[in-house]
């Protein structure tokens, strides 16, 4: 079966053409990465980490490249395609130290003549199954620990992403990786998940990363415990972001406009629902209105706040979103709702709106707590509003719908931001800034139903990617049992002082 990959900006635009594989394909690929695992753990690590160094090298060297097919693949502004060629930049520069870093411990010994020590050892064969709204970025979030830690890699990217894959692998393997270490897969959702099912029954596969929606995150958990292993699992956001009595307005507006409708809304960490203070609810809401109203949409080539949809599932979906919109809901911001055509334009567009995907921004205000809108993630240009009266009650608001990735407040009172950190049940709390945005040393995740605890960037991968294992070296020639025959001084608890 061969998948064609358009142009979500111009339909007509073919970008690539790729043969998909079956189930025991994926299965062959974890079997070529196994075979190649040994020998890349025994490279030593500061030599892996220079492998790292050439591929940032090589990222840089061909960014503006690898940008343009990203924006070109899935429509997305090409200031922010250049944003996340940057972040691999920033993920290698990172971990290239960490290869020097892969430190075990010396741990002191309860006993004469014992030393006790630890250290990382790879995981083995790792399985990454990435989206495609950060067709690149996100897989080196997965990929680069990975292999620095010395574990052999089988990547399944997304269809509609796959000309920015095949970039991305292209550049990987130019960097000096040995044959087998990292292996590309593309191939149909239902064929993946049998491959993967296959590869974990024949033991092929130690550790699985899953980047996509909830639902299917939910059936990659229960395929791995089957095995009992525990995949990385970054999934889907409801991501709140409360604004306070004594917020800077305009502040909150740049950071709501950027969060809910950067990369068209669809993104994991994109802005769910604004929780707006009731004394400066409608003065917010009239100023967001107004900023989203005058936001360029269009070409993401051009200047424009965002582009299209990343792909017609995609389309699909936003259209059911926008059904969940009820009569005690009142819309803002846009000049129409649904899809930008000639005959439902949106004032300013930039291009030819029926070319491509294009959909206008909607806030939709009076969202109550048993509303879907409210509830579950709109994967689209759609942010909701709520007021509260206290901060608790925020609070409550914005751990309702289950999720936990990603959360802002907005506020000048320190108080009001410790509470807030104490109380959101999300990974990642932002004060003053917007939902959306990572960086490569810092850790990125979710709660809930938005993952399972696991961590990617930083140092707090690599407890994803390596096991800790423990020495227990006894030189004093005979048997010695650890709490059985550990020495102990005596003192005199009978001891009183005089006086």
């Amino acid at each position: 079966m061969t998948y064609v990959s358009t142009n979500p900006a111009d339909l007509n635009d073919v970008v690539a053409r790729v043969d998909l594989v079956g189930a025991e394909e994926f299965a062959d690929a974890a079997r070529l990465a196994r075979r190649a695992q040994r020998e890349w753990a025994g490279v030593p690590a500061p030599v892996r980490g220079q492998v790292v160094a050439n591929i940032g090298r090589l990222v840089e060297a061909n960014a503006e490249a690898l940008a343009r097919v990203v924006t070109r693949e899935i429509g997305k502004p090409l200031a922010e395609a250049r944003g996340e060629v940057q972040e691999i930049a920033d993920t290698c520069a990172f971990f290239v130290g960490e290869g020097r870093r892969l430190y075990g411990q010396t741990v002191p010994s309860e006993m004469p003549d014992k030393q006790l020590f630890t250290f990382r050892n790879p995981v083995g064969v790792t399985a990454f199954i990435t989206a495609g709204n950060f067709p690149v970025a996100v897989p080196s979030w997965y990929i680069v620990p990975a292999l620095l830690c010395g574990n052999t890699v089988v990547w399944k990217p997304a269809e509609y992403s796959a000309a920015a894959a095949q970039a991305f692998y292209d550049i990987f393997t130019a960097a000096g990786l040995p044959e087998g270490v990292l292996n590309i897969v593309f191939a149909e959702g239902s064929q993946t998940y049998r491959g993967l099912e296959l590869a974990l029954e024949r033991g092929l596969v130690d550790k699985v990363g899953f980047t996509g929606s909830s639902e299917v995150g939910a059936l990659i958990g229960e395929l791995c415990g089957r095995h009992l292993q525990s995949p990385c699992l970054e999934l889907g956001g409801k991501n709140p972001m409360v604004i306070t009595e004594d917020a800077d307005l305009d502040l909150a507006v740049q950071g709501a406009l950027f969060s809910g409708f950067g990369t068209g809304g669809q993104r994991c960490t994109s802005l769910g629902t604004a929780i707006v203070h009731e004394s400066v609810h409608d003065e917010f809401l009239r100023r967001f209105a107004q900023a989203t109203e005058n936001a360029v949409v269009g070409d993401p080539f051009g200047d424009v706040l965002y582009g299209p949809m990343l792909d017609g599932k995609f389309a699909v979906g936003f259209e059911k979103y926008l059904g969940w919109i009820r009569d005690h809901h009142t819309v803002h911001g846009s000049t129409g709702v649904g899809r930008i055509t000639e005959s439902n334009p949106r004032k300013g567009f930039l291009g030819d709106p029926d070319g491509g995907l294009f959909y206008h921004p909607v806030i939709v205000a009076g969202v109550r707590p048993d509303d879907e809108v409210f509830r579950h993630e709109t994967f689209g240009p759609l942010v909701g509003v709520t007021s509260y009266r206290e901060l608790d009650q925020a609070v409550e608001l914005a751990n309702l719908p289950g999720y936990g990735l990603s959360s802002a407040i907005y506020t000048t009172d320190p108080g009001k931001v410790f509470a807030f950190r104490s109380g959101i049940g999300a990974g990642m709390v932002s004060v003053n800034n917007s939902t959306s945005g990572a960086e490569a040393h810092l850790p990125f995740g979710g709660n809930g139903r938005s993952g399972n605890g696991s961590r990617q960037s930083g140092v707090w991968v690599l407890d994803q990617f390596t096991r800790w294992q423990s020495v227990n070296w006894d030189y004093s020639g005979a048997l010695q049992k650890a709490q059985v025959d550990t020495p102990a001084i005596e003192a005199d608890l009978d001891f009183r002082l005089d006086g």
